[in-house]
């Protein structure tokens, strides 16, 4: 009797030492205050649990979301981007695709370097905005991500004139020009256009094709008047000009300058 009743006291004390399952909205709330508190790696933990041991409970869903953001305010960016990614492809027409969308963009756009690093992330953050804009066109993230991608095309715009100005003061003006013309066609709505257009104006000019500088600086000049990268350019092709006699220039008053430069 002593036995079982030694027996019986262990099985009690084993059992108080069970602790029964905590409910879905327990273990969420609990992964919030991780969160509230900017314990961000320990509430991607939390989330996950919630996940794990409820998964098809609607709180799961938040919590796939709440991790993902979780993992985005520790700058986790990989990790969040693929919970993203996969909350994307398990509820594409949940309330919260749009977000999630917006989100992978967002962690791309966050690690966006200096023009002078390489451009990798760049075009990955170019290409998830456009994303969001494509799936979910009138929606705050599609313009909020339209911002964002205006910003990102300037970038890198940067980055190529960045590359051309090393070119060009290394008299390496054939690949000056190829970097200046990148951004002159495909970045034509950045604020790089102007000064692409008169290192052109540059580059040829010392090579001593004129008339590609003469066509540059028109360009320039009609398009951008007002520029400081006009007023320069302006200075080089004026040096560059032929003598105009004075019967020439009375023939019309409407000429601009560039018409009276070497052809």
């Amino acid at each position: 009797m002593a036995c079982l009743a030694a027996l019986t006291a262990c099985g009690s004390k084993d059992d108080d030492k069970v602790k029964p399952p905590e409910s879905v909205e327990q273990l969420y709330n609990e992964a919030r205050a991780e969160f509230d508190k900017h314990e961000y790696k320990k509430a991607v933990k939390d989330f996950e649990e919630v996940e794990r041991q409820h998964p098809s409970s609607p709180w799961a869903i938040n919590a796939q979301i709440m991790s993902g953001y979780s993992s985005y305010e520790a700058e986790d960016y990989d990790t969040a981007i693929a919970a993203f990614q996969r909350f994307g492809k398990l509820y594409p027409n949940d309330d919260s695709s749009p977000y999630a969308y917006y989100m992978i963009a967002l962690c791309y756009y966050e690690q966006i370097s200096d023009i002078g690093r390489d451009q990798k992330i760049t075009e990955q953050a170019m290409q998830a905005l456009r994303e969001v804009m494509r799936r979910f066109p009138d929606t705050d993230f599609a313009r909020d991500a339209k911002l964002k991608l205006d910003l990102t095309t300037d970038h890198l715009a940067g980055k190529e004139m960045e590359v051309g100005r090393y070119y060009e003061r290394h008299e390496e003006y054939i690949a000056a020009i190829n970097r200046f013309k990148i951004v002159v066609e495909n970045y034509q709505t950045t604020t790089h256009v102007p000064e692409a257009l008169h290192r052109l104006v540059e580059c040829y000019l010392k090579l001593g094709v004129k008339d590609e500088a003469l066509r540059y600086a028109a360009v320039l000049g009609a398009n951008f008047p007002s520029s400081m990268w006009y007023k320069d350019s302006y200075k080089l092709m004026t040096k560059e000009a032929k003598p105009v006699a004075s019967n020439e220039t009375s023939k019309s008053t409407n000429t601009s300058w560039w018409d009276h430069l070497i052809p």
